[in-house]
C-alpha cells in the first residue's frame, strides 16, 4: 500500500498550485442546471475522503467489512459545499487526502486483502478500494481542472 499512499501524495502536492489558481467566481459556475459547480465536485471528493478515511480504518480491524454506501447528491446538499469559499474547500480536500496517503503507507500488506462490503455492491478487497479511490480522484480532478474535457458527467459540468 505504501506505492499508493506516495502516488496519493505526489497527487495532491502537485494538483494543489493548479486548483489554487481557480479564481472563486470559477468555481462558482454549472454549465447548466442541476449540473455540479467545480466547488461541489470538490466537496464531493472531500465527503469521498472522508467516508474512504473510515473505511480504511475500519476495514483493518476485521477481515469482512461492512459500510453503508454513499448518497453523494445528499451529502453534497447537506455539506452546502455552494456556500463554502473555494480557498477553504481546497484547504481542506489536500489536509484530508495527505492524511490519507499516510493512512494508506502505514496499512500493512495483508489488510489489503481484507474484504468490504459497501452498500449493494459487490464484494471487493480494501486493496481494490484504495486504488478505486485514486483513480475516482484522478476521474474528478480531471473535471474540474480541464472543462472542456469529455470526461464530464451529468454532475460533473459546469461553465
Amino acid at each position: 500500500m505504501k506505492t499508493i499512499g506516495e502516488e496519493l501524495d505526489t497527487l495532491v502536492r502537485a494538483t494543489t498550485p493548479r486548483l489554487g489558481a481557480i479564481i472563486e467566481a470559477e468555481s462558482l459556475h454549472t454549465r447548466a442546471p442541476g449540473t455540479w459547480s467545480r466547488r461541489q465536485i470538490l466537496g464531493h471528493l472531500i465527503d469521498s475522503a472522508m467516508n474512504n478515511l473510515h473505511r480504511f480504518i475500519r476495514a483493518q480491524q476485521t477481515d469482512e467489512f461492512v459500510f453503508p454506501g454513499y448518497e453523494q447528491q445528499f451529502w453534497v446538499d447537506r455539506n452546502g459545499y455552494q456556500d463554502r469559499t473555494w480557498v477553504s474547500l481546497v484547504q481542506l480536500w489536500v489536509h484530508l487526502n495527505l492524511h490519507l496517503a499516510h493512512v494508506i503507507v502505514l496499512i500493512p500488506a495483508e489488510k489489503a486483502n481484507a474484504i468490504c462490503l459497501i452498500g449493494d455492491g459487490k464484494p471487493q478487497t480494501l486493496g481494490f478500494i484504495i486504488e478505486d479511490y485514486v483513480r475516482h480522484l484522478r476521474h474528478h480532478l480531471d473535471q474540474i481542472l480541464d472543462p472542456d474535457s469529455s470526461k464530464g458527467s451529468v454532475h460533473a459540468r459546469w461553465g
